[in-house]
């Protein structure tokens, strides 16, 4: 392939926002490093702290993550001491999750990082264009969920 042939993928979707997100991504991962904590983990117990008592299927669902990913997560965070499982009361099969003290504690510590990033990222746009973004990344985001239900 030469230098002056166009590269299909500079016009796909789906390329530019898989490598946008991991740069935001390794943004975030750099500014949360010194609290020992993926953006990854952080989602997930932001999530969990959001809304304590969530079972797993539902904390997969708001993290955009399959349930072995999640569960991984979660292992990780109740290593730390970040969260704690309880059984269900309706179905042993399933637990309910919900944030530690110590868990909620770095949730507090860490937002700002996470909006800072949001600051930072919005700098090059005007706040219409950003509220103009959100909404076709959540229409993007629907019809993607539509598409994939329908395979």
């Amino acid at each position: 392939m030469t230098a002056s042939k166009d590269n299909k993928l500079d016009n796909s979707i789906g390329f530019q926002m898989g490598v946008t997100y991991r740069k935001l991504s390794n943004l975030l991962h750099t500014r949360l490093k010194m609290y020992e904590i993926t953006p990854e983990q952080w989602s997930v117990l932001y999530q969990v702290d959001r809304t304590d008592g969530l079972i797993q299927k539902e904390i997969a669902e708001r993290c955009g993550k399959d349930k072995p990913t999640t569960t991984r997560i979660l292992d990780h965070l109740e290593g730390k001491g970040y969260v704690y499982k309880k059984t269900g009361e309706h179905d042993r099969r399933s637990f309910l999750v919900y944030v530690t003290d110590k868990g909620r504690a770095l949730v507090e510590e860490t937002l700002p990082i996470e909006m800072q990033v949001i600051q930072d990222v919005k700098q090059c746009m005007s706040d219409a264009e950003y509220s103009m973004f959100l909404g076709l990344l959540l229409r993007i985001n629907r019809r993607v969920s539509e598409l994939t239900d329908r395979e």
